[in-house]
């Protein structure tokens, strides 16, 4: 129960700032990377025709994501693929990452989920202006009436809180649980099937749907 609230830290000091890592997330993170690095490196060291089981796995997650992209942006080009797939890839691993043994899942870490949602913001209002026009882009925080952009800039900005902190508290309440239960009844019957379920489930379904918010943002912006 004492780990509940303990983040170990890189505490260190650079040109006058101060600077605090946290060393699990980082360490994690380097290792869900480590994972897919290694797994497209397999996948595609020799692909046939008659594709291997890592071939077609990377195949089917490729696939799937492209059908995806092409259908929530209605674009004939790939330009968006690659970053909504590796938003999901990299939420999705570091979601399962906490079913291993001493391991633990980066997306408990609020500035995990924080900081790509604000990367798909900015990459969703950066492709509005390109493909609307800086002028355009602004007008429609007026509508219906100018006196509205306040409250349609805070919407905007709402919405980057809201996926991020909905994928953070869904994995870092499935953590506390599993703690608590695996506490309460000695790690024995039941933590194995919360690891499952948070993990498997809950994990992916939380990975998807980040993805998907992102992926919409963005097709909202550029329509």
């Amino acid at each position: 129960m004492e780990n509940i609230g303990y983040m170990p830290r890189w505490i260190f000091d650079i040109a006058g700032f101060h600077i605090v890592l946290n060393k699990e997330t980082l360490i994690m993170t380097w290792i869900v990377m480590a994972f897919w690095i290694l797994f497209s490196l397999l996948a595609t060291k020799s692909t046939k025709m008659v594709p291997n089981p890592l071939q077609s796995t990377a195949e089917i997650l490729i696939a799937t994501w492209d059908d995806l992209v092409k259908d929530s942006l209605g674009l004939t080009d790939r330009r968006y693929f690659a970053f909504i797939c590796t938003i999901f890839l990299l939420f999705w691993v570091s979601n399962l990452i906490g079913i291993i043994p001493f391991l633990s899942e980066p997306t408990k870490d609020i500035n995990t989920t924080l900081s790509l949602g604000v990367v798909g913001f900015i990459v969703a209002h950066y492709s509005g202006i390109k493909f609307k026009g800086i002028k355009t882009y602004l007008k429609e925080y007026c509508e219906p009436i100018f006196f509205m952009m306040p409250l349609n800039v805070i919407g905007e900005l709402s919405k980057v809180v809201s996926i991020s902190f909905r994928l953070f508290g869904n994995i870092m309440g499935g953590s506390i649980i599993i703690l608590v239960v695996s506490y309460l009844v000695y790690s024995l019957v039941l933590p194995p099937f919360l690891y499952g379920f948070f993990g498997l489930f809950v994990g992916t379904i939380q990975a998807f749907v980040f993805t998907m918010l992102s992926l919409v943002y963005i097709s909202v912006q550029i329509r």
